[in-house]
Parts: structure tokens; sequence; C-alpha cells
């Protein structure tokens, strides 16, 4: 690619939107459009949407770390396994690519795939499960040698993922935040903005470094993204954010079981449009209403993400001005 996309910059304003009033969407979304409607080489678009994503996080990582509020406990002992993990993760891409060329894209798609169930499957969570648990919730977290053991872990599996696809710094950070370490919405969207920024930033420099990035093609998403998350940001306090989050666990749903077929399987069309369909019913059939403490507390789940920071930062924002009321 040279010059300017349109077509690359919708794209960007359309997943910038969508991060901006979810908190998710950066390689849950973007990576799979880049490979399956503009035809990017998979290598090339892990590379190229994960140093977008360390770019952007490692702003608003810097920005939650001096408000202090980034738990640096749980942040520090995840960094510990997700930083080789990501390591790993460009690694094991860079050597598999090497070995079996074009032919390992097929792989590759179908790791994108898991990877987006997981991250369905983790707004999912948020969405029906997570509001239970809020009462749970604390500032902090003690460790132990268990909890710490189990944290390192932990960060070596979701940095491998973030390594060799580029997908779940957003939710799957911010689901083991809350539910493993059942941190305060604030502190889930400083802390996992933080260790998320870290983590890109390392698979930025592995992948810059193997050639695996188009500088082009990362502008022009930048320049559609950067206003379309301002635009969400602005419009988040007007859309129903339960309603957002399950369209977006079942566009999630979608786009992996269709991801399944580019990677050489056979996903009928009725899974690959009923299961998506099936988790909007449930959607539809389970309003419940959040506990008194998450709605007494102002709390957005917006902020509870670890997309872009924009989003997390005006819900933040949102979060203390309801405070001082």
């Amino acid at each position: 690619m040279s010059g300017i996309s349109a077509e690359v910059i919708l794209f960007g304003v359309g997943v910038g939107v969508l991060i901006g009033l979810t908190g998710i969407g950066g390689g849950s979304l973007m990576t799979p459009l880049l490979v399956t409607v503009l035809g990017v080489a998979p290598i090339v678009a892990v590379g190229t949407d994960l140093t977008y994503g360390a770019i952007t996080k490692s702003v608003g990582g810097y920005r939650h770390l001096r408000k202090g509020t980034v738990d640096l406990g749980v942040a520090k002992w995840l960094a510990y396994g997700g930083v080789p993990g990501v390591g790993i993760g460009v690694a094991l891409l860079d050597r598999l690519h090497s070995s079996y060329g074009h032919s390992f894209d097929h792989v590759l798609m179908g790791c994108l795939a898991g990877a987006l169930l997981l991250v369905a499957g983790a707004v999912i969570v948020r969405t029906f499960i997570v509001p239970k648990l809020a009462l749970r919730e604390s500032h902090s977290f003690d460790f132990t040698p268990r909890s710490r053991a189990l944290a390192v872990i932990l960060g070596l599996a979701m940095g491998v993922i973030l390594g060799l696809t580029s997908v779940g710094s957003g939710a799957l950070i911010g689901v083991a935040m809350m539910l493993v370490f059942r941190l305060t919405p604030r502190r889930v969207a400083g802390s996992s903005i933080f260790l998320a920024a870290l983590l890109l930033a390392v698979g930025a420099i592995a992948h810059i470094a193997s050639g695996n990035v188009n500088w082009v093609l990362m502008a022009n998403i930048l320049i559609g993204s950067v206003p379309g998350v301002l635009l969400g940001a602005h419009f988040v306090d007007r859309v129903p954010e339960r309603a957002l989050r399950v369209v977006l666990a079942a566009v999630l749903l979608g786009s992996a079981l269709a991801l399944v077929n580019s990677a050489g399987g056979r996903m009928p069309a009725a899974v690959i449009f009923g299961a998506p369909l099936a988790i909007g019913l449930l959607g539809l059939l389970r309003r419940t209403k959040l506990p008194e403490a998450v709605a007494a507390g102002g709390a957005s789940t917006a902020a509870i993400a670890a997309g872009v920071p924009l989003g997390g930062l005006a819900a933040a924002e949102r979060e203390r001005q309801g405070e001082r009321r």
C-alpha cells in the first residue's frame, strides 16, 4: 500500500468508534478486517496492528500511571510472564512463517479465530457475569506465593496470544483483572491499559525488527481511528452500554467463526450466523439490572476495557465527576 486509502481510514473510523464506546476492538476487529477484507498478509496485519496499538496505549498508560489508577503489583506480576510471552509469540510466528511460508497463513488464520473466540467469550463473561461480582471488587490485590505464580503463568499465556495474533490486549487482560484479581473498574481501566502498553511495546519492537510492519497502512489506520475513538467516547453515555457489549460479542463471535473457513475449515453458514444471533437473543432475554453497588459507584464499564486510551480516560473522568456529586 502506498499513500492514503479511504477504505482503510473508514475501517479505522468504525473500529475507533467501537473502541470509544466499549473499550474493545483494536486487534480483535482490525486484524481480521485487514486480512479478510483488504487481503493484507496475516503476518503483516498482526505486526502493523500490534504496533498501532502500542503507540496509542502508551499515551493512555502514561496518563493512568500519573493519575494513580494503576495497580503496579498486579501489572508487575502479569508483566513478568507477559513480556517474555509476547517475545515467544512473535518469535514463534516468525519461525513458523519462515519455515512454511504462505502455507502457514492458514494456520495463523486459525490462531486468529481461536483468539477471537477467547475474546468473544471474555466479552460475554463481562456482560452477563461480571456485574454479579461487583460486590467483591477491591482497590488492590494482596499477593501470596501461589497467586504470584498464577499471575506469571496467566501473563505468559496472554503474552503468547498477543504476540502471535495481536488479539486480546483489551478484553483478555481486562477480564483477568476483574475475575482473578477483582479490581475496581477504575483500577482495571488504568492497570490493563498500562500493562497492555508495555506488552504491545515489546511486541511492536519485535515485529519492527522482523519487518512485519507496514508503516503506511498503520498511518491510515491512525488517521481514521483517532477521530473514531473521540466520536465514540463522546456518545458513550447516550448509547445503552450493555446492548453494545452484546452486539460486540456477537460480531466477534461471527468474525471468529468466519475465520475458521478462511483457515481452511468448514464452518456451516448456519453456525456462522446462528451463533451470533443466539448471543443477541440471550442479551435481550437477560436484561438484568446491575447491582446497586455498581450503580452507586458511577463506574462505566467502558473504562474497564483496555482499548485505545481515549475511551477509558473519558469514562474514568465521568466516574470522578459522579463521585464528586
